[in-house]
C-alpha cells in the first residue's frame, strides 16, 4: 500500500508542501551477509524496505508490517542502528509530494517468508553487498551498512 488513508487525508488539506514523516526502515541480511533493497515502481533510485509510521503503532511494529508488505518476509526488529533526519533526508516524489523523513532504521533478521514484492509497491527486491550498494533516494551516513560482526550479523 504506497500510502494509507492517514496520509492520504493529510495529503487532501496540504497538498504537495513538505510534509515531516516519522518512519522507520530496515537493515535485513541474507546469509551472505548482503543488504536487502528496494526498487520501487515509478522511481529512478533504490531503497531499504521502508515506510511511514501510523497512528497508535510503535516504530518497531511499523517496521515488521512495512518489510511484511513490501517483502513478504516476517522480520524481527533486533538493534536501532540509529535515528536520522534533516534536509538530507527530504525526497520530492515524481507527483510532486514533498517529504522530510525522520526515520528510524533497524538491524533486523528474517524469522520465516519468501522474498516476494507483495503490496505492488516493489518493482524488484534484491540484495546487495556492503561495497555495491545501489543509487538511493537518501543519503543514509555511511556506518549504516556496515555490517556489525560482534552480534553475527
Amino acid at each position: 500500500m504506497p500510502i494509507s488513508d492517514y496520509y492520504r487525508k493529510l495529503r487532501e488539506k496540504v497538498g504537495t508542501d513538505l510534509l515531516l514523516l516519522p518512519s522507520v526502515a530496515a537493515v535485513i541480511r541474507n546469509e551472505k551477509s548482503e543488504i536487502l533493497f528496494q526498487y520501487p515502481r515509478n522511481s529512478e533510485y533504490w531503497s531499504l524496505p521502508a515506510g511511514a509510521i501510523e497512528p497508535g503503532e510503535s516504530p518497531a511494529e511499523a517496521v515488521v508490517r512495512e518489510v511484511r508488505e513490501e517483502t513478504g518476509l516476517t522480520i524481527e526488529p533486533i538493534n536501532i542502528i540509529g535515528v536520522f533526519g534533516g534536509e538530507k533526508f527530504r525526497h520530492i516524489y515524481a507527483n510532486g509530494d514533498q517529504v522530510e523523513y525522520q526515520v528510524t532504521i533497524y538491524e533486523c533478521k528474517i524469522v520465516s517468508g519468501t522474498l516476494e514484492a507483495m503490496d505492488g509497491e516493489s518493482e524488484r527486491l534484491q540484495y546487495f553487498k556492503e561495497d555495491n550498494i545501489p543509487k538511493l533516494a537518501l543519503s543514509y551516513p555511511d556506518g549504516v551498512f556496515k555490517a556489525n560482526l560482534e552480534r553475527g550479523c
